[in-house]
């Protein structure tokens, strides 16, 4: 296998599968399964997900919301959505914690670098919610400081498009994709792959980001075994 410990990073609205909001069970069910596949090789996962399916902190605030306020809602539904996306992965029988950034003791652990760390080793999912636990920052802030804490290999960003394009494949049909890109190119070609204070953090820290599609089945798989699939960010 490529990789040892990885971060998954899987937004909100992954989960919402054909749904115009909310959670799609089948949909769970399908990246519980892939997910085990991986696990069932002894790689450790750990997962960070959004909460846009339900809540989107900065659209809150865009009509007349307090930012802060929003923000503490949209952190609350990525706690829900780790309570779903527990709930799969233990009903395909892997053992899974979910730690949050903010204090809800009857429903999760609170985040412990150490204790998370141990989890892994036993070879349990690690479910990381709430973000990071601050307002102002994205769970894409969240991904990137908790694979650096847990000293994950690579952060895989997990979305429905299969990797980094010269412009948006789903507006533009001679957009052109990347196979591999270093992190200064995007940044002068002005590419989204994340929010620029993620994505700093994780080029200063030369922690890799593979963005690639994950809905399409056994994608998963491959990334972790290193066949070239999606978009790789290097140095």
């Amino acid at each position: 296998m490529q990789y040892k410990r990885i971060l998954l990073k899987l937004s909100g609205e992954a989960l919402m599968g054909d749904r115009q909001y909310g959670i799609d069970p089948k949909r769970l069910a399908e990246y519980a399964e892939d997910i085990k596949t991986v696990t069932s090789k002894g790689i450790e996962v750990a997962i960070v997900i959004g909460g846009g399916n339900i809540f989107r902190g900065v659209a809150g605030a865009s009509v007349g919301m307090d930012r802060v306020q929003s923000d503490h809602m949209g952190m609350l539904a990525t706690v829900i959505n780790g309570l779903a996306l527990q709930n799969a992965l233990e009903d395909a029988d892997i053992p899974t914690r979910l730690q949050t950034a903010i204090k809800i003791n009857e429903v999760a652990e609170p985040f412990i670098r150490r204790k998370a760390m141990r989890h892994l080793e036993k070879g349990r999912v690690v479910i990381f919610g709430g973000g990071t636990g601050n307002p102002y920052f994205t769970t894409d802030s969240a991904a990137v400081l908790r694979a650096i804490e847990i000293e994950a290999d690579v952060i895989l960003k997990g979305t429905r498009v299969d990797g980094i394009y010269t412009s948006d494949p789903e507006k533009d049909s001679h957009a052109t994709k990347y196979d591999h890109i270093t992190f200064d190119d995007v940044l002068r070609k002005g590419l989204k792959v994340m929010d620029t204070t993620a994505f700093t953090l994780s080029q200063e820290n030369k922690l890799p980001i593979i963005v690639f599609d994950m809905n399409k089945r056994g994608n998963l798989l491959k990334v972790v075994s290193g066949e070239n699939i999606g978009t790789t960010v290097q140095l």
